[in-house]
């Protein structure tokens, strides 16, 4: 089974990374769990103009490497097989889109917010469980 599991760097992604590790060892599955961190770099395009192209690229790589510690701790500790993943873009297509190509489940925290913030706002978990084909568990 491959899982795909995306992680923000928030206590909730890390505790889908955490569970995703007990599926793996539950399943007794030698696949590995792929790690997809992804940023809206959409904010950040203003700024390209002031310290370029490669500057924002390296700033984004700064922040998902910092993100992705955690996680790649667990993974590293279970002594799981593990890749990671890092884009730019809209989070919720791009996480969606990677789990319909490539993977048979995406793993990921769902953050705790109030109802009327959601319904105002959304989610990416939500916006990922209605464009996802794949099965997606998520995780608090």
């Amino acid at each position: 089974m491959k899982i795909l599991v995306a992680v923000d760097g928030s206590k909730s992604s890390l505790n889908a990374v955490k569970y995703a590790v007990k599926l793996v060892s539950n399943l007794r599955s030698e696949d590995r769990i792929t790690l997809i961190n992804v940023h809206d770099d959409q904010g950040l395009r203003y700024a390209q103009q002031f310290v370029g192209k490669e500057g924002i690229a390296d700033y984004l790589r700064e922040v998902s490497d910092k993100e992705l510690k955690a996680a790649l701790a667990v993974l590293v500790k279970a002594g799981v097989k593990h890749d990671s993943i890092i884009q730019t873009g809209h989070v919720a297509e791009v996480i969606s889109n990677a789990a319909n190509k490539k993977f048979d489940m995406l793993v990921m925290g769902a953050k705790g917010r109030s109802g009327i913030v959601d319904v105002l706002l959304g989610s990416v978990a939500q916006r990922v469980m209605s464009t996802c084909n794949k099965p997606v568990l998520l995780v608090k």
